[in-house]
Protein backbone atom coordinates (compact mmCIF):
# COMPACT_ATOMS: atom_id res chain seq x y z
CA UNK A 1 0.00 0.00 0.00
CA UNK A 2 2.86 2.42 0.81
CA UNK A 3 4.40 1.71 -2.59
CA UNK A 4 1.07 2.44 -4.25
CA UNK A 5 0.72 5.80 -2.45
CA UNK A 6 4.35 6.66 -3.31
CA UNK A 7 3.74 5.81 -6.97
CA UNK A 8 0.57 7.97 -7.07
CA UNK A 9 2.39 10.87 -5.39
CA UNK A 10 5.24 10.76 -7.93
CA UNK A 11 2.75 10.51 -10.80
CA UNK A 12 0.78 13.52 -9.51
CA UNK A 13 3.95 15.56 -8.98
CA UNK A 14 5.21 14.75 -12.48
CA UNK A 15 1.89 15.71 -14.07
CA UNK A 16 1.89 19.06 -12.22
CA UNK A 17 5.41 19.83 -13.44
CA UNK A 18 4.50 18.94 -17.01
CA UNK A 19 1.32 21.03 -16.79
CA UNK A 20 3.26 24.03 -15.44
CA UNK A 21 5.74 23.72 -18.32
CA UNK A 22 2.87 23.61 -20.82
CA UNK A 23 1.40 26.77 -19.32
CA UNK A 24 4.59 28.80 -19.07
CA UNK A 25 6.92 27.45 -21.75
CA UNK A 26 4.56 28.08 -24.61
CA UNK A 27 5.07 29.91 -27.90
CA UNK A 28 2.40 31.63 -29.99
CA UNK A 29 2.51 32.81 -33.59
CA UNK A 30 0.32 35.69 -34.71
CA UNK A 31 0.28 38.53 -37.18
CA UNK A 32 -1.71 40.70 -39.52
CA UNK A 33 -1.57 42.36 -42.91
CA UNK A 34 -3.18 45.37 -44.51
CA UNK A 35 -2.90 46.94 -47.91
CA UNK A 36 -4.92 48.75 -50.56
CA UNK A 37 -6.00 48.98 -54.11
CA UNK A 38 -5.56 52.75 -54.59
CA UNK A 39 -5.87 55.50 -57.19
CA UNK A 40 -4.37 58.99 -56.89
CA UNK A 41 -7.35 60.78 -58.40
CA UNK A 42 -6.17 64.36 -57.77
CA UNK A 43 -2.81 66.05 -57.12
CA UNK A 44 -1.51 69.56 -57.55
CA UNK A 45 1.05 69.96 -60.33
CA UNK A 46 3.46 71.38 -57.73
CA UNK A 47 2.88 68.66 -55.11
CA UNK A 48 6.59 67.77 -55.06
CA UNK A 49 7.50 71.33 -54.02
CA UNK A 50 5.41 71.11 -50.85
CA UNK A 51 6.82 70.02 -47.51
CA UNK A 52 5.00 68.08 -44.81
CA UNK A 53 2.70 66.21 -47.17
CA UNK A 54 1.01 63.05 -45.87
CA UNK A 55 -0.83 62.15 -49.09
CA UNK A 56 1.81 62.58 -51.76
CA UNK A 57 2.67 60.75 -54.96
CA UNK A 58 1.93 61.66 -58.55
CA UNK A 59 -1.52 62.00 -60.05
CA UNK A 60 -3.10 58.94 -61.72
CA UNK A 61 -0.68 56.54 -60.02
CA UNK A 62 -2.67 53.45 -59.09
CA UNK A 63 -2.10 49.86 -58.07
CA UNK A 64 -1.92 47.51 -55.12
CA UNK A 65 0.24 48.27 -52.09
CA UNK A 66 1.05 46.36 -48.92
CA UNK A 67 1.45 48.96 -46.20
CA UNK A 68 2.21 46.54 -43.37
CA UNK A 69 2.82 42.86 -42.72
CA UNK A 70 3.44 41.64 -39.17
CA UNK A 71 4.76 38.25 -38.12
CA UNK A 72 4.98 37.85 -34.34
CA UNK A 73 6.30 35.12 -32.06
CA UNK A 74 5.55 35.37 -28.34
CA UNK A 75 7.16 32.96 -25.88
CA UNK A 76 6.46 32.56 -22.18
CA UNK A 77 9.72 31.57 -20.52
CA UNK A 78 8.05 31.37 -17.13
CA UNK A 79 5.37 33.12 -15.12
CA UNK A 80 7.81 35.98 -14.60
CA UNK A 81 9.50 36.31 -17.99
CA UNK A 82 7.92 36.65 -21.43
CA UNK A 83 9.45 37.61 -24.76
CA UNK A 84 8.31 38.93 -28.10
CA UNK A 85 10.01 38.82 -31.50
CA UNK A 86 8.22 40.57 -34.36
CA UNK A 87 9.16 41.13 -37.99
CA UNK A 88 7.64 43.80 -40.20
CA UNK A 89 7.56 44.11 -43.95
CA UNK A 90 6.25 47.05 -45.93
CA UNK A 91 6.82 48.70 -49.28
CA UNK A 92 8.82 51.56 -47.77
CA UNK A 93 11.57 49.36 -46.30
CA UNK A 94 12.88 47.89 -49.54
CA UNK A 95 15.95 45.78 -50.23
CA UNK A 96 18.82 46.94 -52.42
CA UNK A 97 17.17 45.42 -55.50
CA UNK A 98 13.82 47.09 -54.79
CA UNK A 99 11.93 44.15 -53.30
CA UNK A 100 9.82 44.45 -50.16
CA UNK A 101 12.19 44.40 -47.18
CA UNK A 102 11.85 42.86 -43.73
CA UNK A 103 13.16 44.33 -40.48
CA UNK A 104 12.96 43.68 -36.74
CA UNK A 105 9.99 45.54 -35.28
CA UNK A 106 10.06 44.14 -31.74
CA UNK A 107 12.65 42.15 -29.81
CA UNK A 108 12.22 42.46 -26.07
CA UNK A 109 12.20 40.67 -22.74
CA UNK A 110 9.47 41.53 -20.22
CA UNK A 111 9.98 40.88 -16.51
CA UNK A 112 6.46 40.76 -15.11
CA UNK A 113 5.82 42.06 -11.60
CA UNK A 114 9.42 43.04 -11.00
CA UNK A 115 7.71 44.69 -8.07
CA UNK A 116 4.01 44.63 -7.30
CA UNK A 117 1.95 45.93 -10.20
CA UNK A 118 4.89 46.89 -12.44
CA UNK A 119 6.76 45.29 -15.36
CA UNK A 120 10.29 45.92 -16.60
CA UNK A 121 11.00 45.68 -20.35
CA UNK A 122 14.33 45.58 -22.18
CA UNK A 123 14.91 45.69 -25.94
CA UNK A 124 13.27 47.02 -29.10
CA UNK A 125 9.76 47.81 -27.87
CA UNK A 126 6.72 50.07 -28.35
CA UNK A 127 7.03 53.63 -27.07
CA UNK A 128 4.38 55.36 -24.94
CA UNK A 129 3.98 58.04 -27.63
CA UNK A 130 0.74 56.78 -29.16
CA UNK A 131 0.51 53.10 -28.26
CA UNK A 132 -2.66 53.65 -26.20
CA UNK A 133 -4.40 56.01 -28.62
CA UNK A 134 -3.61 53.81 -31.64
CA UNK A 135 -4.98 50.71 -29.90
CA UNK A 136 -8.07 52.55 -28.64
CA UNK A 137 -9.05 54.04 -32.01
CA UNK A 138 -8.27 50.77 -33.85
CA UNK A 139 -7.85 52.52 -37.21
CA UNK A 140 -4.19 51.75 -37.93
CA UNK A 141 -5.13 49.84 -41.09
CA UNK A 142 -6.41 53.16 -42.44
CA UNK A 143 -3.56 55.44 -41.33
CA UNK A 144 -0.95 56.21 -38.68
CA UNK A 145 -1.80 58.44 -35.73
CA UNK A 146 -1.01 62.12 -36.27
CA UNK A 147 2.33 62.21 -34.40
CA UNK A 148 3.52 59.14 -36.28
CA UNK A 149 2.16 60.36 -39.62
CA UNK A 150 3.94 63.71 -39.30
CA UNK A 151 7.22 62.16 -38.13
CA UNK A 152 7.39 63.59 -34.61
CA UNK A 153 7.35 60.29 -32.76
CA UNK A 154 8.50 56.77 -33.47
CA UNK A 155 6.39 53.74 -32.63
CA UNK A 156 9.50 51.84 -31.44
CA UNK A 157 12.77 52.47 -29.62
CA UNK A 158 15.67 50.42 -28.32
CA UNK A 159 15.03 51.10 -24.66
CA UNK A 160 14.43 50.09 -21.08
CA UNK A 161 11.05 50.83 -19.56
CA UNK A 162 8.97 50.44 -16.44
CA UNK A 163 5.18 50.37 -16.65
CA UNK A 164 2.34 49.41 -14.37
CA UNK A 165 -0.49 50.46 -12.09
CA UNK A 166 -0.47 53.29 -9.59
CA UNK A 167 -3.53 51.95 -7.80
CA UNK A 168 -4.94 48.54 -6.95
CA UNK A 169 -7.74 48.67 -9.55
CA UNK A 170 -5.61 49.78 -12.53
CA UNK A 171 -7.55 53.01 -12.99
CA UNK A 172 -4.33 55.05 -13.03
CA UNK A 173 -1.36 53.64 -14.94
CA UNK A 174 2.14 54.90 -15.62
CA UNK A 175 4.82 54.23 -18.23
CA UNK A 176 8.44 55.45 -18.02
CA UNK A 177 11.08 54.78 -20.66
CA UNK A 178 14.67 55.69 -21.54
CA UNK A 179 15.65 54.92 -25.11
CA UNK A 180 18.26 55.57 -27.77
CA UNK A 181 15.85 57.82 -29.65
CA UNK A 182 16.81 56.08 -32.89
CA UNK A 183 13.70 53.97 -33.43
CA UNK A 184 14.54 50.51 -34.76
CA UNK A 185 18.03 51.62 -35.78
CA UNK A 186 21.22 50.93 -33.77
CA UNK A 187 22.63 53.61 -31.49
CA UNK A 188 25.08 55.99 -33.21
CA UNK A 189 25.51 58.80 -30.64
CA UNK A 190 25.37 59.55 -26.92
CA UNK A 191 21.99 61.31 -26.97
CA UNK A 192 18.91 59.70 -25.44
CA UNK A 193 15.15 60.08 -25.35
CA UNK A 194 13.18 60.17 -22.10
CA UNK A 195 9.48 59.28 -22.07
CA UNK A 196 6.74 59.65 -19.45
CA UNK A 197 3.10 58.67 -19.75
CA UNK A 198 0.01 58.61 -17.50
CA UNK A 199 -3.26 56.86 -18.33
CA UNK A 200 -6.51 57.46 -16.44
CA UNK A 201 -9.48 55.16 -17.08
CA UNK A 202 -12.25 55.86 -14.55
CA UNK A 203 -14.53 53.36 -16.31
CA UNK A 204 -14.10 50.71 -18.99
CA UNK A 205 -15.46 52.72 -21.96
CA UNK A 206 -13.39 55.86 -21.38
CA UNK A 207 -9.68 56.55 -21.18
CA UNK A 208 -7.46 59.60 -21.20
CA UNK A 209 -3.68 59.99 -21.32
CA UNK A 210 -1.04 62.63 -20.70
CA UNK A 211 2.31 62.19 -22.41
CA UNK A 212 5.64 63.98 -22.64
CA UNK A 213 9.12 63.21 -23.86
CA UNK A 214 12.50 64.89 -24.12
CA UNK A 215 14.78 64.02 -27.04
CA UNK A 216 18.27 65.29 -26.32
CA UNK A 217 20.20 66.68 -29.29
CA UNK A 218 23.62 68.32 -29.80
CA UNK A 219 23.93 72.00 -28.96
CA UNK A 220 24.05 74.47 -31.83
CA UNK A 221 25.98 77.68 -32.31
CA UNK A 222 24.28 80.91 -31.33
CA UNK A 223 23.77 82.79 -34.66
CA UNK A 224 24.16 86.12 -32.84
CA UNK A 225 27.17 85.05 -30.79
CA UNK A 226 29.38 82.41 -32.47
CA UNK A 227 31.42 81.93 -29.29
CA UNK A 228 28.42 80.52 -27.38
CA UNK A 229 26.07 77.60 -27.95
CA UNK A 230 22.36 76.99 -27.51
CA UNK A 231 20.28 73.97 -26.59
CA UNK A 232 18.50 72.31 -29.50
CA UNK A 233 16.50 69.57 -27.76
CA UNK A 234 13.01 68.39 -28.73
CA UNK A 235 10.18 68.55 -26.19
CA UNK A 236 6.84 66.96 -26.99
CA UNK A 237 3.55 67.02 -25.09
CA UNK A 238 0.37 65.14 -25.97
CA UNK A 239 -3.14 64.60 -24.65
CA UNK A 240 -5.60 61.89 -25.68
CA UNK A 241 -9.20 61.23 -24.68
CA UNK A 242 -11.54 58.60 -26.05
CA UNK A 243 -14.91 57.01 -25.39
CA UNK A 244 -16.34 53.94 -27.10
CA UNK A 245 -18.92 51.22 -26.81
CA UNK A 246 -17.93 48.02 -28.62
CA UNK A 247 -19.70 47.52 -31.94
CA UNK A 248 -21.71 50.73 -31.38
CA UNK A 249 -19.65 53.91 -31.66
CA UNK A 250 -16.32 55.56 -30.85
CA UNK A 251 -15.22 59.19 -30.42
CA UNK A 252 -11.66 60.32 -29.69
CA UNK A 253 -9.31 63.27 -29.89
CA UNK A 254 -5.53 63.58 -29.70
CA UNK A 255 -3.61 66.85 -29.41
CA UNK A 256 0.13 67.39 -29.46
CA UNK A 257 2.64 70.22 -29.23
CA UNK A 258 6.27 69.66 -30.16
CA UNK A 259 8.97 72.25 -29.55
CA UNK A 260 12.56 72.33 -30.86
CA UNK A 261 14.60 74.71 -28.77
CA UNK A 262 16.26 77.72 -30.44
CA UNK A 263 15.54 76.50 -33.96
CA UNK A 264 14.24 79.60 -35.76
CA UNK A 265 15.08 83.28 -36.03
CA UNK A 266 12.07 85.55 -35.65
CA UNK A 267 11.93 89.26 -34.84
CA UNK A 268 15.70 89.49 -34.57
CA UNK A 269 16.05 86.77 -31.93
CA UNK A 270 16.35 83.02 -31.67
CA UNK A 271 13.12 81.25 -30.72
CA UNK A 272 11.75 77.78 -30.33
CA UNK A 273 10.08 76.15 -33.32
CA UNK A 274 6.67 74.95 -32.14
CA UNK A 275 4.55 72.46 -34.08
CA UNK A 276 0.90 71.77 -33.30
CA UNK A 277 -1.49 69.02 -34.33
CA UNK A 278 -4.96 67.77 -33.44
CA UNK A 279 -6.97 64.71 -34.49
CA UNK A 280 -10.73 64.24 -34.23
CA UNK A 281 -11.99 60.72 -34.94
CA UNK A 282 -15.41 59.13 -34.76
CA UNK A 283 -17.02 55.90 -35.88
CA UNK A 284 -20.57 54.52 -35.83
CA UNK A 285 -21.73 50.94 -36.27
CA UNK A 286 -24.87 50.45 -38.35
CA UNK A 287 -24.63 46.76 -37.46
CA UNK A 288 -21.98 44.33 -36.26
CA UNK A 289 -20.81 43.98 -39.85
CA UNK A 290 -20.86 47.57 -41.12
CA UNK A 291 -19.49 50.79 -39.65
CA UNK A 292 -18.57 54.27 -40.83
CA UNK A 293 -15.51 56.23 -39.71
CA UNK A 294 -14.47 59.83 -40.23
CA UNK A 295 -11.19 61.41 -39.18
CA UNK A 296 -9.93 64.98 -39.37
CA UNK A 297 -6.38 66.21 -38.65
CA UNK A 298 -5.09 69.74 -38.47
CA UNK A 299 -1.32 70.16 -38.53
CA UNK A 300 0.90 73.25 -38.42
CA UNK A 301 4.66 72.56 -38.39
CA UNK A 302 5.49 76.10 -37.22
CA UNK A 303 2.89 78.15 -35.34
CA UNK A 304 5.05 81.30 -35.32
CA UNK A 305 3.11 84.16 -36.93
CA UNK A 306 6.06 84.94 -39.24
CA UNK A 307 5.80 81.48 -40.85
CA UNK A 308 2.67 81.01 -42.95
CA UNK A 309 1.51 78.80 -45.78
CA UNK A 310 2.53 75.48 -44.25
CA UNK A 311 -0.52 74.16 -42.35
CA UNK A 312 -2.31 71.00 -43.51
CA UNK A 313 -5.82 69.54 -43.25
CA UNK A 314 -6.16 65.77 -43.51
CA UNK A 315 -9.39 63.75 -43.85
CA UNK A 316 -10.35 60.08 -43.99
CA UNK A 317 -13.85 58.90 -44.86
CA UNK A 318 -14.27 55.16 -44.49
CA UNK A 319 -17.02 52.55 -44.78
CA UNK A 320 -15.92 49.34 -43.04
CA UNK A 321 -17.30 45.87 -43.73
CA UNK A 322 -16.51 42.96 -41.38
CA UNK A 323 -17.26 39.64 -43.12
CA UNK A 324 -15.36 37.89 -40.31
CA UNK A 325 -14.07 38.99 -36.91
CA UNK A 326 -10.51 38.87 -38.27
CA UNK A 327 -11.20 40.43 -41.69
CA UNK A 328 -12.04 44.03 -42.64
CA UNK A 329 -12.76 45.38 -46.12
CA UNK A 330 -12.83 49.15 -46.20
CA UNK A 331 -13.68 51.43 -49.15
CA UNK A 332 -12.26 54.80 -48.09
CA UNK A 333 -11.08 58.16 -49.35
CA UNK A 334 -8.02 60.10 -48.13
CA UNK A 335 -7.98 63.88 -48.69
CA UNK A 336 -5.27 66.40 -47.82
CA UNK A 337 -5.55 70.16 -48.33
CA UNK A 338 -2.78 72.78 -48.17
CA UNK A 339 -2.68 76.33 -46.88
CA UNK A 340 -2.03 79.01 -49.49
CA UNK A 341 1.37 80.70 -49.39
CA UNK A 342 1.73 84.30 -48.11
CA UNK A 343 2.00 85.53 -51.71
CA UNK A 344 -1.40 84.01 -52.53
CA UNK A 345 -0.38 80.84 -54.35
CA UNK A 346 -2.90 78.06 -53.68
CA UNK A 347 -2.68 74.30 -54.19
CA UNK A 348 -5.20 71.71 -55.26
CA UNK A 349 -6.14 69.03 -52.74
CA UNK A 350 -4.67 65.53 -52.87
CA UNK A 351 -7.45 62.92 -53.18
CA UNK A 352 -6.91 59.15 -53.06
CA UNK A 353 -9.79 56.65 -53.14
CA UNK A 354 -8.80 53.22 -51.81
CA UNK A 355 -10.19 49.80 -51.03
CA UNK A 356 -8.27 48.62 -47.95
CA UNK A 357 -8.01 44.98 -46.93
CA UNK A 358 -7.07 43.99 -43.38
CA UNK A 359 -6.82 40.55 -41.85
CA UNK A 360 -5.21 39.04 -38.76
CA UNK A 361 -4.26 35.53 -37.77
CA UNK A 362 -3.51 33.85 -34.46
Amino acid sequence: MKKLFLFMFILLLSSNILFAQEVTKKGRVSGYMFGDFFYNAARDVDINSLSNTANGGRKDLNGIQLRRIYFTYDYDISEKFVTRFRLEADQEANTSNGKIGVFVKDAYLQWKNIFKGSDFIFGVQPTPSFEISETFMAERYLEKTIMDLRGFESSRDLAVSLKGNLDSKGILKYWLMVGDGSGNKPETDKYKRFYAHLQYSPFSNFTTTLYTDLKSRPDIKDPFNPTSSLSNNDLTYAFFAGYKEKNKFMAATEIFLSSRQNDIISGGSVKNKNAFGITLTGSYYFSQQISFLIRYDYFDPNVNSNYKGDSRNFFIFSLNYYPDEKVTISPNVVVETYEATPNGKSFNASITPRITFFYSFL
